[in-house]
């Protein structure tokens, strides 16, 4: 038994945020399925690396999803959602304001045809305001939360992530969104709309950074691999030429950490006492901790922090993810079975339910490898499936 086996999710979005909402509702057990243009795909199948063609991030963010490729331009292909919306619990869509609306499908019409619909609406601005019709990616979100702004060091340009840090966020926030939808439903009867602007998520995890700002005045600045919060924190490099970084945002554990690196006549200093204060000597702290660590192997150090519990870690690539034996008994990865690839390995569930737990069932499929099963769940018979492929609305 999984979760949300109860569960019908349309993921008619495209590229990564909607999609790995849906993909998350779809490891706990929910029948989501993927819609696509039925010629030119999900953009995402093109992102990243491949293997003879084959997109292996689409692998991932597709995984327990049924592919459909319908085009809901099209008179016939509008039918089909509205079918389908019917007889469906959530609809994900990322249409800029107003296409669902220009092809007959309104979310109030919608939800007069399905009022227990919840129709989860990610946009790169939100639905209304003087940007909502502008084309949004996560790019811009994490320009304009202020991420890029404090990210980098300090005399360096601002710096965006090498990935889609923005969209994760949102994809997460938005799963979150739908479930809290889900259970107001139970007590309402009714479905609602979401609206989601991918500019807003990724602002609730860079702190209270506007509040500082309105009390304050204080405006965030880049500090590299240090923390404008506390300190000791940064990446440091070992005698063997490793990095490890160190973390003290508990009080016990920045005494710790100075204590073992042989400063322990720092912990009496008024100015210690606090994340804050520490920060104002970061100089000092971080020459005594760099200063220990450079005169060390990394495994060493590791083992030195682990007897002191202080709080230490190996700054990782992929290869060293792979190895390692916490992943390994946490069952991070699974390798599944693919028709295109013969095996492909991904990121398991994100969190192990001790009852119910979630379950990466395949990988994202061909271009159209369910179309013709949904339709027929549809009601569409073999003739009328023919005829809608003749025409290019399916693929």
């Amino acid at each position: 038994m999984t979760s949300l086996a109860d569960l019908r999710v349309i993921d008619a979005a495209t590229l990564f945020a909607g999609p790995s909402a849906a993909m998350m509702l779809g490891d706990f057990g929910a029948d989501v399925i993927k819609i696509e243009h039925p010629r030119r795909g999900d953009p995402s199948r093109g992102h990243g690396a491949s293997v003879d063609g084959v997109g292996l991030w689409w692998k991932s963010l597709s995984r327990n999803k049924r592919a459909a490729a319908i085009d809901l331009s099209r008179p016939e292909g509008q039918e089909i959602l509205r079918r389908l919306a019917a007889r469906s619990d959530v609809l994900v869509e990322n249409f800029r304001p107003g296409t669902l609306e220009r092809w007959n499908l309104d979310p109030k019409d919608l939800l007069e045809l399905n009022p227990r619909l919840i129709v989860a609406r990610m946009t790169g601005f939100g639905q209304s305001g003087p940007m909502a019709r502008r084309p949004g990616f996560g790019t811009l979100a994490e320009a304009m939360s202020g991420f890029a702004a404090m990210t980098g060091e300090p005399e360096g340009p601002p710096t965006l992530p090498p990935l889609a840090l923005a969209d994760g966020i949102a994809g997460l926030a938005m799963s979150y969104a739908i479930m809290v939808a889900l259970h107001a439903r139970e007590r309402t009867g009714r479905g609602q709309v979401v609206d989601m602007a991918i500019i807003e998520p990724i602002l609730g995890l860079l702190g209270p950074q506007m509040s500082a700002y309105k009390a304050l005045g204080a405006v965030p600045r880049r500090t590299g691999n240090r923390s404008s919060s506390n300190a000791p924190r940064n990446t440091y490099r070992t005698r063997d030429g490793r990095w490890l970084a160190v973390s003290t945002s508990a009080q016990a554990v920045a005494e710790r950490v100075v204590t073992l690196v042989g400063r322990a006549d720092l912990v009496a200093q008024p100015w210690f006492s606090s994340g804050a204060g520490r920060v104002a000597h970061v100089d000092e702290l971080d020459e005594a901790v760099a200063t220990w660590i450079a005169a060390r192997d990394a495994d060493e150090v590791i083992a030195r922090f682990e007897e002191a519990e202080a709080a230490v870690a190996p700054i990782y690539d992929v290869r060293d993810i792979a190895r390692d034996p916490q992943y390994a008994a946490l069952g991070t990865f699974v390798e599944l079975p693919d028709e295109e690839l013969g095996s492909v390995t991904m990121q398991n569930v994100l969190f192990r339910l001790s009852d119910t737990p979630g379950e990466v069932r395949w990988p994202g499929r061909p271009l159209g490898h369910d179309t013709d099963e949904v339709l027929a769940e549809l009601a569409y018979g073999a003739e009328d499936i023919a005829g809608l492929r003749e025409k290019g609305v399916i693929a």
